[in-house]
């Protein structure tokens, strides 16, 4: 088997066409909605109550994956 880096090219170059995306971005965007719901799980009581979610939002947000984003969340 052997492997065609310009035919993956070709198809990411496509992707991001059609979709209107880069592949990358997207990726990006997730690694940061991980690193944010990681950040949100560390709150302590005082810091949610600060920023006005309870702990049981809290719990239940940083537990989505992270392609379970709304869609006005991308860009």
């Amino acid at each position: 088997m052997s492997y065609a880096p310009a035919a993956s090219a070709t198809f990411l170059a496509g992707l991001t066409r059609v979709t209107g995306f880069s592949i990358f971005t997207r990726l990006n965007e997730m690694a940061e909605l991980r690193r944010q719901r990681r950040a949100l799980a560390e709150l302590d009581a005082y810091a949610l109550a600060d920023i006005g979610v309870t702990a049981d939002e809290a719990e239940t947000e940083s537990a989505r994956p992270v392609w379970d984003a709304p869609v006005h969340w991308h860009k």
